[in-house]
């Protein structure tokens, strides 16, 4: 078994300017904090094992809702999803337009964190 991956708020912030360059600084610090602190939880609940799938779902699900910037939101928990899981060892290929539909579900609460989590395993390479 693979080791366990755990990101840190600079990791996040690196993350940050690599997909939104040109964004405003983080607005909320609080919530990258939140983010972290989440994706660490080990089992999330009982019977749920803690794999990168679940820990990259905290994160979408985490940076999704709290919102720590200005704008963009989505796309940056999105994309710290992916980079979570290939960090991980385990690459992902949504089909288009999945990831932007699982943030969609996520933000109107169609879909919990362990829904995301599931899509996520669905889609490793």
């Amino acid at each position: 078994m693979p080791p366990v991956i755990y990101i840190d708020v600079p990791w996040l912030l690196q993350r940050h300017e690599e997909v939104l360059p040109k964004q405003p600084s983080v607005a909320d610090f609080s919530a990258l904090v939140a983010a972290v602190a989440r994706h660490r939880v080990d089992p999330p609940r009982l019977g749920v094992d803690s794999d990168p799938a679940w820990r990259a779902a905290a994160l979408l699900h985490t940076l999704a809702l709290l919102k720590p910037l200005p704008a963009a939101n989505a796309r940056f928990a999105c994309a710290t999803a992916v980079a979570y899981m290939h960090i991980s060892g385990e690459g992902v290929d949504p089909p288009y337009g999945a990831l932007v539909d699982l943030a969609r579900d996520l933000l109107e609460g169609r879909a919990d964190v362990y829904a995301a989590a599931d899509r996520i395993r669905s889609w490793r390479l």
